[in-house]
C-alpha cells in the first residue's frame, strides 16, 4: 500500500518519520548529532528525522544541529521549525569547522557529483578536503561517511554486483574523487581511533528526484529511456535515511564499509513499462541494455538492517501518484545512465 502526498510538506514529513530501527539505535547511543551538510536533496529530512527520532525515544534534551552553508534560506528555516538548530558554514573552511559545536554522533553528507567535468579541481577539493577536516574535528566521534556506489567499477549484469571488499578501481573523475574521499578519511580515522561507517548509497529515491523520477518524467514527456545502463538498485529515501542514523552504531575503528540500496535489481526496461502503465503513456526506448553495470551486492546491508519498509513497486507506485498529478521536481536529474563517470 502506498502513500498519496498531497503537497511537499506532506510528502517531507513522511520521509522524515523515524522508523522502529531509527528510534531503538537512538536509544542506545548517547550524545548529540550533527549533520553535516544538511542543505542537499537529502539532509533536511535527514535531520528532522533524528530530531523526531530523539524526541520520541525521550531524548529532547539531545541536540540535533544541521550543518550547510544553507544557500536555500528556506531550508534552514524550515529545520529551526522543526527544533533543529542550523549553523551556516563552509565546510571547507577548517577554522570555521573547528569552531562548530561538539558532538558525539556525526553524520557528513558533503559531496560533489554534478559539474565535475566542467570542474573536476572543485569536485575533488569538495570531496576530499571538507570530509578530512570535518574527521580532524571530530576524531573522538562516531562518523557516518556518505559515499557512493560509484566507488566500484562497473560489474558483470550476470553476477551478484560488487561487494564490501571489491577493489575501488572506477572510471571516471567523480568515482575516483570518492575513493580518495572514503581514503583520506580512512587515513585520519586509524590516526585518531575515529569510530568510521563508509556509507556507499545507491540509488535513494523519492518522488522530486532519483531514478524513479527521472524515468517516469521521460515516459510522462514522451522522451526515449536509454537502456545502455539496463539495471539499477534503489532504495526509498525513508529507508536510506534511516540506514544512514542507524549506522553510527555500526560505524568502528578500524573503519568499515557498507552497501547500502536495495537487494533487489531492477530493470530500466521494466521500470519505464510499469511507469507507462501508472501514468497512461508507453515508454520509448533508445539503445540496448549493455553486459556491465553498476550494481551492488547489499546482503551484508539487509542482514544487519532487514528488509527495508518501502518496496520498489511502492516506491514506483508513489512516484508515478506525484508526477501524474503534475508535482514539483527538484530538477536534479541523476544521470543514472552516464557510464563513464563524467557528470
Amino acid at each position: 500500500m502506498y502513500e498519496s502526498f498531497a503537497h511537499s510538506a506532506a510528502l517531507e514529513e513522511h520521509l522524515s518519520r523515524p522508523t522502529p530501527g531509527v528510534m531503538s539505535t537512538l536509544s542506545r547511543l548517547d550524545g548529540d548529532v550533527i549533520v553535516l551538510g544538511a542543505g542537499g536533496k537529502m539532509g533536511p529530512t535527514l535531520a528532522r528525522m533524528v530530531r523526531r527520532g530523539l524526541d520520541a525515544v525521550g531524548g529532547a534534551d539531545r541536540r540535533v544541529t544541521a550543518v550547510s552553508r544553507f544557500s536555500e534560506r528556506r531550508i534552514g528555516e524550515q529545520l529551526e521549525r522543526h527544533g533543529v538548530k542550523t549553523i551556516s558554514c563552509d565546510l571547507m573552511d577548517e577554522a570555521a569547522v573547528q569552531r562548530l559545536p561538539e558532538a558525539a554522533l556525526v553524520i557528513h553528507m558533503t559531496g560533489q557529483k554534478f559539474g565535475t567535468s566542467d570542474a573536476p579541481e572543485r569536485t575533488w577539493a569538495v570531496n576530499t578536503l571538507a570530509p578530512a577536516i570535518a574527521a580532524r574535528a571530530y576524531a573522538r566521534s562516531r562518523m557516518v561517511l556518505f559515499s557512493t556506489g560509484c566507488v566500484y567499477p562497473l560489474v558483470p549484469v550476470a553476477g551478484l554486483g560488487a561487494c564490501e571488499s571489491t577493489p575501488l578501481t572506477p572510471f571516471g573523475e567523480y568515482p575516483n574523487a570518492c575513493v580518495a574521499r572514503e581514503r583520506v578519511v580512512a587515513y585520519e580515522a586509524l590516526a585518531s581511533g575515529m569510530r568510521l561507517l563508509q556509507f556507499r548509497l545507491c540509488y535513494a529515491v523519492e518522488p522530486r528526484y532519483g531514478v524513479i523520477h527521472d524515468v517516469a518524467r521521460k515516459v510522462a514527456a514522451g522522451e526515449r529511456v536509454d537502456l545502455g545502463m539496463g539495471f539499477v538498485q534503489l532504495i526509498w529515501q525513508r529507508d536510506a535515511s534511516a540506514r544512514a542514523i542507524q549506522g553510527l552504531e555500526a560505524a568502528a575503528s578500524p573503519p568499515v564499509a557498507l552497501n547500502v540500496t536495495g537487494v533487489d535489481r531492477v530493470s530500466i526496461r521494466s521500470l519505464a513499462e510499469r511507469c507507462g502503465e501508472r501514468l497512461g503513456r508507453p515508454p520509448q526506448f533508445v539503445g540496448t541494455e549493455a553486459d556491465e553495470a553498476w550494481l551492488w551486492d547489499a546482503r551484508a546491508c539487509a542482514a544487519r538492517f532487514g528488509p527495508p519498509e518501502t518496496s520498489t513497486a511502492e516506491a514506483v507506485d508513489m512516484v508515478c501518484d506525484w508526477i501524474g498529478r503534475g508535482k514539483e521536481s527538484l530538477g536534479k536529474p541523476t544521470h543514472f545512465e552516464v557510464r563513464d563517470g563524467a557528470f
